[in-house]
């Protein structure tokens, strides 16, 4: 590849991400919020889901939403010991449900599930999450999520549930996962969210 076609490439890949951005569902982000926000704020603990990249947002976003919100939550995938224990001896689609039910998921809690494609049961993708959604409608805990494509098994049944449009269908997956932090990071940061200054925007 030439020098000009790789500086062309990072022209397009910027507009594609300002295209998408503005494309966003501001009032899915700020639905999103206020149903987390009532969640935390009746006592509920949030527990927070990805697969791959996914599973590396779900590590940071418990920190944010621990330290900046307040919010009591958990990833499965922080602790690799259990998940891969239960993807050995159970398999993986249970791998999530299972450590749900061991965390005694009810309706107080929520899920946040981070995700590409948010889980399709009828092509077998995604099926840990597919999995935990369906225990999560079977104890009434509330689904939110922040996904991409068609929003799958997730946005079927979120209480609120952003889609990171696509607009290119090359490039779906750094798409949706890069503006997966963008949109967390709103999140955390919404004042039906936020209850703790961060660091350097409180240093002087």
């Amino acid at each position: 590849m030439s020098a000009d076609a790789g500086r062309g490439f990072v022209d397009l890949f910027l507009q594609e991400t300002v295209k998408a951005v503005k494309e966003l569902d501001a009032a899915a982000i700020h639905a999103t919020a206020v149903g987390l926000g009532r969640v935390r704020d009746a006592g509920g603990r949030l527990f927070i889901l990805g697969v791959g990249g996914s599973a590396g947002h779900a590590s940071h976003a418990v920190n944010d939403f621990r330290k900046i919100c307040g919010f009591e939550a958990y990833a499965p995938t922080d602790n690799v010991s259990e998940l891969t224990a239960r993807v050995n001896d159970e398999g993986w689609d249970t791998s999530f449900s299972e450590w749900l039910k061991v965390s005694r998921l009810d309706q107080r809690d929520a899920l946040l599930i981070f995700s590409v494609g948010g889980g399709n049961k009828e092509k077998n993708v995604s099926m840990n999450l597919v999995r935990a959604v369906e225990l999560a409608r079977e104890r009434g805990a509330a689904v939110f999520g922040i996904v991409g494509k068609d929003g799958g098994a997730t946005k079927q049944a979120a209480q609120a549930c952003v889609v990171i449009p696509t607009v290119s269908p090359d490039r779906i997956t750094p798409h949706t996962e890069g503006l997966a932090a963008v949109v967390w990071h709103l999140l955390v940061s919404h004042p039906a969210l936020k209850r703790a200054a961060t660091k350097w925007e409180s240093t002087k």
